[in-house]
């Protein structure tokens, strides 16, 4: 049986969810509505521990909470960029930028795009396109030139 096929339960914490929780509810998000997670539950999850599951389901044109992990991983991109992110989420983040130009679609392929542009002018950040969604409610390529959009 694949994640796909099977019911999700629940999150045991869904404050730490398993990544197996993650994967398996983003197949089946109407389980446990995003309105009933905790406040910033997209902050939460958007660490180490979950970045590959975020990016993996980012990258699945078929997973219905495909928007969210995508969210969730230019959250992940605005906190690797930061002077004080550590080497490892620096690395890590340029590995799913550089997955993400070779195999990704389109809105990967912008997220990629975007990444590349804040990681070379960190000062471009914008808090609403990066934490709050507005890069992929509006999708768009940043400038590499421009002040913020």
């Amino acid at each position: 049986m694949t994640v796909r096929e099977s019911t999700f339960f629940g999150f045991a914490n869904p404050v730490d969810p398993r990544p197996e929780e993650l994967q398996a509810w983003a197949y089946h998000p109407e389980a446990v509505p995003l309105s009933s997670m905790p406040p910033d539950w997209d902050l939460l999850i958007s660490g180490d521990v979950l970045a590959p599951t975020l990016f993996e389901l980012a990258m699945d044109r078929q997973c219905p909470a495909r928007r969210f992990a995508q969210h969730c991983m230019y959250i992940y991109a605005a906190d690797g960029v930061r002077q004080n992110a550590s080497g490892q989420r620096k690395r890590r983040l340029k590995k799913f930028v550089e997955r993400a130009e070779e195999v990704g679609d389109e809105p990967m392929s912008i997220w990629a795009h975007n990444c590349r542009v804040l990681m070379s002018r960190p000062e471009i950040f914008d808090y609403s396109d990066w934490i709050e969604g507005g890069l992929v409610r509006y999708p768009r390529r940043l400038g590499l030139f421009n002040n913020r959009r």
